[in-house]
């Protein structure tokens, strides 16, 4: 009798236990979706927090991790999903580590990342941050490829943001590649002045206003009419 009692309350609770749980992820998909529709970004994550918590999963992690890189907290993307390269992430999953790994001054890791999402999907924005990451690590074959691949592919619709202002600001995509061109050719040949500052010149054609193009050019003709070294 006693045992029959014993297993009766064990079912009754687990019961209870899986009813309570299951009120909670509705609970709380409810609380997410509310969020998402005020905009809260603090409740969003803390949201799908607890939903990862009752009923884990590979797609709500990855989307917690883009939440939380595009929210700048690059750690915490990290954090959430790891930054190993693995060949079952989702594209999503590599696009947080790559990205959040540049944020965090790892170029070497986050090449690793845009070369997978480069492989899987090849695109003129994916070619500029490996030729710009390529350039800081040294890889100048690398980058002159991906540099080529990009003014070859980049369409005129297509910009590029940068925030070296106080004020971010929008190039044509194709001007940001003829701006690493110049550098990339500079940096392989500091002779060379002269066709590093025909890219740059090419940049600015497209977009007058380019601010770090018309840095770099002054920076350029600096230096051809004072070489290092000379006082």
């Amino acid at each position: 009798m006693k045992k029959t009692l014993l297993l009766l309350l064990m079912f009754i609770g687990f019961g209870a236990m899986g009813q309570t749980k299951n009120e909670l992820l509705e609970h709380y998909q409810a609380y997410y979706n509310e969020m998402r529709l005020q905009g809260d970004v603090v409740g969003v994550i803390g949201a799908l927090t607890h939903l990862n918590v009752l009923a884990p999963s590979q797609e709500r992690r990855d989307t917690l991790s883009f939440i939380y890189m595009n929210n700048g907290q690059h750690l915490q993307a990290l954090n959430t999903i790891g930054i190993e390269k693995n060949d079952s992430d989702s594209d999503l999953a590599i696009q947080v580590k790559a990205v959040s790994l540049k944020a965090l001054n790892q170029p070497k890791r986050a090449l690793e990342q845009f070369e997978a999402l480069f492989k899987r999907d090849p695109s003129p924005y994916l070619a500029y941050e490996l030729a710009d990451l390529k350039i800081q690590t040294g890889d100048t074959a690398g980058a002159g490829t991906n540099i080529e691949y990009g003014i070859a592919n980049a369409q005129d619709d297509m910009k590029y943001a940068f925030y070296e202002r106080q004020q971010p600001y929008e190039v044509p995509l194709k001007a940001a590649f003829y701006h690493l061109k110049g550098l990339l050719t500079f940096n392989l040949d500091q002779n060379n002045i002269d066709v590093a500052i025909a890219a740059m010149d090419e940049a600015l054609k497209l977009e007058p206003n380019f601010n770090l193009a018309s840095l770099s050019k002054q920076a350029l003709e600096s230096r051809k009419e004072k070489p290092e070294g000379q006082e």
